[in-house]
């Protein structure tokens, strides 16, 4: 098998190395000369370890790959948001824009969304979903160092996405940004995640699925099948990056919406609710408090989801019937996902006084309630009349970043703290007070942020739709873009609260796992004498 594997990354070496010298274009030989780099690593690694004895197969849960996971979460998520916090002050100060392709506010926004959904949000669902499935299976994460090749694979896939954002390699499909031979990978990275997580399942000796773990099988088999109807395409050469969809017109549309709403409703959803099912009721030291309402909460978001996707296409040449049909799902969705943000607030029955001095459960508690707004608000966004003033304005942003930092942010921040001191063996984390200012940060960073963007939003839609009394249009779009400056600046300003309290995070995280402020016991003077 070690040999198989040498021979393998040799080859994919000097495919790499061929691949970089004949490349069309920029983006595809620097990926390619990366994925040389990469590959030529691992076989220098396995050529230094060849023949060594193997040591001991392992009995115990499989936590390095979680403790690298949570690593890379802390990470891309401070990358990610200072990236967010720069394009924020670029749309209120253009000449960040440095005249330069690289820097201007098209290529770097994908990034921004990619770093903080795929990059923060993925490594968390994986790290957190490799945690969970083991301890409510009683097993170790099937297939050896499979889970490894699924970490480092999607980390791989995540700086072939982000560096071919900066050099103009990009499909311009929202949430899909990424060109054919990426897809490909992440394809294959993907099915290895898969096999993992079911594998896992399989051989589980506790006898139940726990909710959490449906959740997330529903996050990862949905994902595989939008990853793959959304990005068929045909390559214009095997040596360039650029590719042809294979649907147009409005087809492509509806599959692109079809994918992109989903990617919120089971990626930034669905998985996000199996972290939740977990830590809420692990950090309140309570049980769930309806199974049955989870399994119907369950049930229901899922088929409902899948519908509503054509509620991003509003007024376009989708047909009516298509339109209407999105807008019902979408209202009907309203009642499931309170389903879950009830099951979750109500888990803490008996244990509300512990959110006067637990701010990780705080943080975890006020992820459901901005879960809960999010969630009726865009039920509310899907209908038509009021779409037609919500559509293509800064209310939108808003809403999505109500969503994205109140709820999968501060979940994932939940679950950051109750891992870190346990996959170290900490007593507990290294400062408390740290976890409450960077609570207050981000709730304040997201209400400034949200908030900012709902009153630049209304106001940019009652603009564009005001006429004088001839029927003529009385706003220029520059109009409305000088208007919203000042809400720009406030939006700035939450991002940049937001990435404080997420600079404190990793700090606080830091200085867990390394161990300071732990007392050593001191053996001279600990033993008395008999």
């Amino acid at each position: 098998m070690d040999i198989l594997k040498l021979i393998v990354l040799a080859f994919i070496t000097v495919l790499a190395a061929m691949a970089a010298n004949f490349g069309l274009d920029w983006a595809y030989s620097v990926h390619a000369i990366i994925i040389m780099a990469f590959s030529f690593f691992l076989f220098v690694r396995g050529l230094q370890h060849f023949g060594s004895p193997k040591p001991a197969i392992e009995t115990g849960y499989m936590d390095d790959v979680v403790r690298a996971g949570v690593i890379a979460t802390a990470f891309w998520g401070v990358v990610g948001f200072l990236v967010g916090v720069f394009i924020a002050f670029q749309l209120a100060f253009p000449v960040l824009n440095f005249d330069l392709p690289f820097t201007t506010f098209g290529r770097v926004r994908p990034l921004h969304t990619s770093a903080v959904i795929f990059a923060f949000g993925g490594n968390a669902l994986i790290a957190t979903s490799f945690y969970i499935v083991q301890r409510t299976s009683a097993a170790r994460l099937w297939g050896g160092n499979l889970s490894w090749f699924v970490f480092w694979g999607y980390q791989l896939f995540i700086v072939l996405a982000a560096t071919g954002y900066l050099l103009g390699s990009t499909q311009s499909k929202e949430y899909a940004e990424p060109e054919w031979y990426v897809d490909i990978w992440l394809t294959i990275v993907w099915v290895a995640y898969l096999a993992v997580f079911l594998g896992t399942i399989i051989k589980r000796k506790e006898p139940h699925i726990y909710v959490a773990n449906w959740f997330f099988l529903s996050f990862i088999v949905t994902i595989a099948m939008l990853h793959l109807v959304n990005n068929l395409a045909i390559p214009v050469s095997i040596y360039g990056s650029k590719s042809v969809q294979l649907f147009s017109g409005v087809q492509d549309a509806l599959t692109q919406w079809w994918y992109g709403h989903n990617a919120v409703g089971f990626f930034l959803t669905s998985g996000f609710l199996g972290m939740m099912y977990y830590f809420v009721p692990k950090q309140a030291n309570r049980p769930v408090y309806s199974y049955k309402l989870s399994i119907i909460h369950f049930w229901s978001l899922i088929f409902l989801y899948i519908w509503a996707g054509p509620h991003h296409l509003h007024y376009t040449a989708l047909p009516d019937w298509a339109q209407t049909l999105g807008m019902t799902f979408s209202i009907m969705l309203w009642m499931p996902s309170w389903g879950g943000m009830i099951n979750g607030l109500m888990t803490l029955n008996g244990a509300w006084d512990k959110l006067r001095t637990d701010p990780i459960l705080r943080m975890m508690v006020i992820s459901l309630a901005f879960y809960g707004m999010s969630t009726f608000e865009g039920p509310m966004m899907s209908i038509k009349v009021v779409n037609s003033l919500s559509h293509y304005t800064e209310w939108t942003i808003g809403h999505v970043h109500s969503g994205a930092l109140g709820w999968n942010g501060m979940i994932t921040f939940g679950a950051l703290y109750y891992l870190t001191p346990r996959l170290w063996g900490r007593e507990k984390l290294y400062s408390m007070s740290m976890v409450n200012w960077h609570f207050w940060l981000a709730t304040i960073g997201i209400v400034f942020y949200a908030s900012s963007l709902w009153v630049a939003g209304i106001m940019e839609g009652l603009m564009w739709r005001e006429v004088d009394p001839q029927g003529f249009l009385v706003n220029s779009f520059a109009d409305t873009v000088a208007a919203k400056f000042p809400m720009y600046i406030v939006r700035g300003t939450g991002g940049l609260l937001y990435l404080a309290g997420a600079i404190i995070m990793c700090v606080n995280l830091w200085l867990t796992a390394t161990g300071a402020g732990e007392r050593k016991s001191n053996a001279a003077h600990a033993v008395p004498a008999e």
